[in-house]
């Protein structure tokens, strides 16, 4: 691999700016300082600084963020600040793009990565990858939602009504209840409560698969997490499991807009 190439897939500079740093001296490969950007290096085997530091190889990146309301899920856009905005410049790498989206007025787990085959994976239909939402509600919660939600309730697409995919939900409080759902359609979730006679107030995604949201992450704050990690987002997890991690940790998110 070129170092060049190498340098650009590991750091948010862009190859002109690596190119006047390689021929200014400022990278080294195994302690020798190389000045020509087409020189091929082994990112297994060879130690590589830039300006100093260790440059690490990593084929994928991948960053679990927290995304506040308010921001758009997207790459980029020219009036809004997207979720690639909340990254520091230095973990604003090249081809990173969110997996999947989060509406708007949504808040919780987004999974920001480089690697398309486990983005796809987890926003494909025929996968069926299991997310799990915190909602609260304006009205109290009524057992009869769990029966109508999985039974596939109806949400109007187009001209006509379509059942969702069978979901299931568990009340955690007067007003909370956690939802597994294995689609993702518009606004689902606030879709079917309203469908059956509610309104949701707020809305957090609090775990895909069996990766759960930090629950000391802040929002609009990210970790950088591993491919191990991240490949936790396609294990399996239920929605009792779920909802007791959300009961322990986040039951009282919205704790001053409850008073």
């Amino acid at each position: 691999m070129r170092l060049d190439r190498f340098l650009s897939g590991q750091t948010a500079l862009s190859r002109r700016e690596l190119t006047e740093l390689i021929r200014g001296g400022s990278v080294t490969v195994n302690d020798a300082v190389i000045r020509r950007p087409e020189t091929a290096v082994s990112p297994e085997r060879d130690r590589i600084t830039l300006q100093g530091r260790a440059v690490q190889y990593s084929e994928f990146h991948h960053f679990l963020l927290h995304k506040p309301a308010g921001v758009i899920t997207a790459s980029r856009d020219p009036k809004q600040k997207t979720v690639l905005d909340l990254l520091g410049s230095a973990d604003r790498l090249p081809k990173l793009a969110p997996a999947g989206r989060l509406d708007l007025d949504t808040e919780g787990l987004l999974l920001i990565t480089d690697d398309g085959t486990r983005a796809h994976k987890m926003i494909s239909p025929k996968h069926h990858t299991a997310k799990y939402y915190l909602a609260q509600l304006a009205e109290p919660y009524d057992t009869e939602y769990e029966a109508l939600f999985r039974s596939g309730i109806l949400l109007r697409e187009g001209g006509s009504e379509e059942p969702c995919l069978p979901a299931e939900c568990m009340q955690i409080g007067e007003r909370l209840a956690v939802l597994e759902l294995h689609e993702g359609k518009y606004h689902q979730v606030r879709r079917m409560f309203a469908a059956a006679g509610n309104h949701v107030t707020h809305l957090l995604r609090f775990q895909v698969g069996a990766l759960c949201l930090p629950p000391d992450l802040p929002a609009g704050g990210y970790i950088n997490i591993l491919n191990k990690d991240a490949d936790k987002a396609f294990q399996n997890s239920s929605i009792s499991d779920a909802a007791a991690f959300c009961a322990r940790h986040y039951s009282s998110y919205w704790i001053k807009d409850l008073k």
